[in-house]
């Protein structure tokens, strides 16, 4: 099996970790900001996108999905746009993670989910994680998006 353990460390990083976790799916309930320790962590259900070509040149038919743990350290505030704490098993769906920078190498990372919800972590630099924690399960279906 292989496990994506993958570090951010500045912008270029980031978009990795963003195609990686393109279409991941998370509940507000799995999403958790320490402020004494300054992390923001969230548990996906992510889309192995990186098996997708194998699987079309296999023919093989199932998709996958993996349970991942996404977290930020040095993070010093947490806002949110369309997200209701109160509904903790809404599911959201995460479309694209961001780096707006600030004053070096601070600036606003961006987690951008379908249904206009967002949340904007202001850190003092990048520094993410994005670990898988198992094995992959199947799914039928493989997201797609209107362009």
């Amino acid at each position: 099996m292989d496990f994506l353990k993958l570090v951010a460390l500045d912008d270029v990083d980031l978009g990795i970790l963003s195609a990686h976790l393109q279409d991941a799916v998370v509940k507000v309930g799995d999403l958790a900001f320490e402020p004494s320790n300054r992390r923001f962590a969230a548990a996906f259900n992510r889309f192995v996108w990186e098996n997708e070509t194998k699987r079309s040149f296999l023919r093989q038919s199932p998709h996958e999905r993996r349970r991942s743990v996404l977290h930020f350290d040095r993070v010093q505030s947490v806002r949110t746009a369309g997200i209701d704490r109160n509904r903790p098993n809404d599911v959201l769906s995460l479309l694209a993670i961001n780096f707006i920078p600030a004053q070096e190498p601070s600036g606003v990372v961006e987690l951008i989910f379908s249904g206009d919800a967002a949340l904007r972590l202001d850190v003092e630099c990048i520094e993410a994680r994005l670990t898988d924690l198992g094995a992959a399960w199947e799914t039928p279906s493989r997201p797609s998006h209107d362009v």
